[in-house]
């Protein structure tokens, strides 16, 4: 792997200084904020895709691509960005140090089940301008304390390492190189709107993780330089795997050759199910540590009960234990669950990377 120069050396500085003074804090849920919203279709079309297609583009699908978008939340970058902006704004005011792009699903895979393929590099653009912009009005006011932008890179709609037919375990409905193509697409809009760094997140199947890892070497090289990368893995149940059948260590040795900045773990278990898995990344990484999990495990409906109080609590433990560098939260959590994080990890010194990593990380 090439040593590039940092795309942005003045934000990356600031970045790897701030990790070495405190835990940072991530922010919470986009979709459950998004929620509250009660947003219907027309929300969701914009006067853009009022008519069914899309007004300032030909259509790849012609005329007749009438298919409902209610639900696609990245659209609403397009359609609705000042949602967007005040959520981000919600977990700023929260004490959140980095904002994730609402990007989760801007992968032409993910897309394709809205028809809007041709909408991956403006969404993922459109997605850092408005995380960007968000950071820099309140680190105007507070320039002593920098905030960061994550570029979000989402696990898409399907696996590359696990067949969707049970009758067929041979099949595959995406390869390594369709995914790899979508990905680049996609990195390549979050560093033109202005992303601080990339982040590769509820990793399901590591193949996939591989070839969104690829691309942004790709992309790297091609630009001749890099953003810092951070990578977050999703236990999927009480095996403590993930849905490929990875261990967390066995995750980490799978992913660690892209020299990570950060590795982790999010979504899928609330906090007290993560962190024996955490402790194992702690452990055995040369990288920063993550860990961004849900308000708990949802209810018969759907929903989550971990109070911010109680989530709190149970990471600032993960904190005195020295297993942290990075925190916050994934499905459920809200700007009083961030909030609530930052005052408990206040004061409690980040995890020490491994003597031998230090030269790496910078």
């Amino acid at each position: 792997m090439k040593t590039l120069p940092w795309l942005h050396p003045a934000r990356a500085a600031l970045l790897l200084k701030a990790l070495e003074e405190r835990i940072l804090i991530i922010d919470g849920a986009m979709g459950t904020m998004i929620q509250r919203h009660g947003l219907q279709e027309a929300d969701y079309r914009g006067q853009r895709f009022a008519d069914g297609c899309d007004a300032a583009h030909p259509h790849p699908h012609g005329p007749g691509c009438d298919h409902d978008l209610k639900g696609n939340n990245d659209l609403l970058l397009l359609t609705k960005p000042d949602v967007i902006a005040g959520v981000h704004t919600a977990y700023l005011d929260a004490g959140a140090d980095l904002i994730e792009t609402n990007t989760f699903n801007a992968t032409a895979i993910s897309q394709a089940d809205y028809r809007l393929e041709h909408l991956v590099y403006e969404l993922n653009k459109a997605g850092a301008r408005v995380a960007r912009q968000c950071c820099d009005a309140i680190e105007a006011t507070t320039p002593a304390k920098p905030r960061f932008v994550i570029g979000v890179l989402g696990p898409t709609s399907r696996t590359a390492s696990i067949s969707p037919d049970v009758n067929d375990p041979g099949y595959r409905n995406t390869s390594f190189d369709e995914l790899r193509t979508t990905y680049r697409e996609a990195i390549e809009g979050l560093i033109d709107g202005g992303a601080d760094t990339l982040m590769v997140e509820t990793i399901f199947d590591t193949l996939n993780a591989k070839a969104a890892l690829f691309a942004i070497e790709e992309v790297f090289d091609a630009r001749g330089g890099r953003l810092p990368v951070m990578i977050s893995g999703t236990i999927t149940d009480a095996s403590g795997r993930t849905l490929s059948g990875q261990t967390a260590e066995a995750f980490y040795a799978s992913v660690a050759h892209s020299r990570p900045l950060s590795v982790g773990l999010n979504c899928a278990l609330g906090a007290r199910d993560l962190r024996e898995h955490v402790e194992t990344l702690a452990t055995v990484a040369d990288a920063y540590v993550s860990a961004h999990p849900n308000a708990g495990l949802p209810n018969a409906f759907g929903e989550y009960d971990e109070t911010p109080e109680e989530m709190a609590a149970t990471l600032k433990e993960f904190a005195e234990a020295g297993l942290l560098n990075l925190v916050g939260g994934c499905c459920g959590t809200t700007p009083p669950h961030i909030r609530a994080i930052a005052d408990a990890v206040a004061g409690i010194p980040p995890r020490r990377l491994p003597a031998h990593a230090v030269e790496q990380a910078a």
